[in-house]
């Protein structure tokens, strides 16, 4: 058989010129609006995930209190967060905690090992020692206490 009766096919090409006439790019100023929207978009919906919060951080009493003395039955200051401080229990409040654990504690009836033992970034409870309190609080883990609370909601019971 003879090569020269065989019709040579050519080949395509197999490396492409990138001169920027095929391919088509994002204008400066298209990725620029392209990047206020995106910035934009982010403000915005940070701003109605904010609005439409349903809890606020604490009452307008909580910010009142200074003493004691301005405390009187059926007051209740803090969160309103039924979802995170979702545990609660009442008794009257002593200070101190057991080593380490908790600022002060709850005494309730059945001694010493019913206590709670609690803290609060929320509300200052060094203004209800020796007040009959219902708190609200979020569960802890402990080592010593048999229950540790972050106080989140304080009611004053007497």
């Amino acid at each position: 058989m003879d090569n020269k009766d065989v019709p040579v096919q050519e080949s395509p090409e197999l490396l492409h010129s990138f001169n920027g006439s095929e391919a088509q790019c994002m204008s400066k100023s298209t990725f620029i609006m392209a990047l206020v929207f995106v910035i934009l978009l982010g403000i915005t919906s940070g701003y109605v995930v904010v609005s439409n919060s349903t809890s606020s951080p604490s009452s307008p009493q909580a910010s009142n209190i200074t003493s004691s003395s301005q405390i009187s039955k059926g007051i209740v200051v803090g969160s309103n967060d039924a979802k995170t401080f979702k545990d609660s229990t009442e008794g009257v409040l002593k200070n101190g905690g057991i080593d380490g654990e908790g600022q002060y504690h709850l005494v309730r009836p059945g001694g010493d090992s019913q206590d709670v033992y609690l803290t609060s970034s929320i509300v200052d409870l060094s203004a209800f020692i020796d007040k009959k309190i219902k708190v609200n609080g979020q569960t802890q883990a402990a080592r010593k206490a048999g229950w540790l609370m972050d106080v989140g909601r304080v009611e004053v019971l007497e």
